[in-house]
């Protein structure tokens, strides 16, 4: 492995321990709360640290870090670019999750990671919300943000990255949306520096929407019809999360910790 490269781990790995502490700063500020974290290791190579909070505003909300490296399973590896020769690896990234008590704040989620092969290296991720009641200033805000943050690095981001978010969060046994939709985007590769500060940007961009919208809307009067729709759509939540999702598998595949891997379920959720 070069230099180069290794100089590029350390950089998007440094970057993803600052946001996860401001993250959790920001977070603790606004909810009065404190995070309980827990540290693991990865027998293959590696590990990470897992936060959660249950608070007055966030009922759970999990930021998660990794780093880890080994060697692909044949099973990971045919999807995986630059593993021809060999199954070597190494990954690392921030994964965020936000389940409201107020049935009136979407749940909110978040990831960004950068992966390398002896052959190649990219960044992935993306952020979506997950209202169950939803409000058009809600939906606007997060789009307009999102919008405005893609442009300052190219004018095709935001439009490609929403088609790509709104087909990978759907669940194709029920024929819905598991939300609201976002941006979501993987192996991105054309320059590392300029790939790099789009991520970075993206992540800025997430915690400041969630900070503003959960002070917007955080005082808003709900009942128990609402409470119900909240635990259904928790339900959808995690239909999705144990079908589809990729970092789930991802996580499942290459014996990451089950606990942070199960982080992004609701503690609550109904089918009926």
């Amino acid at each position: 492995m070069s230099d180069q490269i290794k100089n590029q781990q350390i950089k998007a790995e440094r970057w993803f321990q600052e946001l996860r502490n401001q993250m959790i700063g920001a977070i603790q500020k606004v909810d009065n709360s404190r995070f309980k974290e827990k540290s693991w290791q990865r027998p293959g190579g590696g590990g990470g640290l897992m936060s959660i909070l249950k608070g007055d505003i966030f009922e759970k909300v999990g930021v998660n870090i990794s780093t880890v490296h080994g060697v692909f399973s044949e099973d990971i590896r045919k999807n995986m670019p630059g593993t021809d020769k060999d199954g070597k690896f190494w990954a690392s990234g921030i994964s965020v999750v936000a389940h409201m008590k107020n049935p009136k704040i979407a749940a909110a989620h978040f990831n960004t990671r950068y992966i390398t092969t002896n052959e190649s290296q990219w960044f992935g991720g993306g952020c979506d919300l997950t209202p169950a009641i939803p409000e058009n200033l809600e939906t606007e805000n997060f789009h307009e943000v999102l919008k405005k943050t893609c442009d300052q690095h190219n004018s095709d981001f935001y439009s490609k990255f929403k088609k790509e978010c709104d087909e990978y969060f759907y669940l194709q046994h029920r024929k819905e949306s598991r939300g609201i939709g976002g941006i979501f985007f993987d192996y991105m590769h054309d320059n590392f520096e300029k790939d790099f500060s789009f991520v970075r940007d993206i992540g800025q961009c997430f915690i400041n929407f969630v900070i503003e919208n959960v002070k917007r809307k955080k005082d808003l009067k709900y009942n128990k019809n609402d409470l119900h729709l909240l635990m259904k759509k928790r339900s959808r939540y995690v239909e999705f999360n144990l079908l589809y999702d990729r970092g789930t598998l991802f996580g499942l595949k290459t014996n990451g910790n089950i606990d942070a891997v199960l982080m992004s379920m609701p503690p609550n959720a109904i089918w009926d």
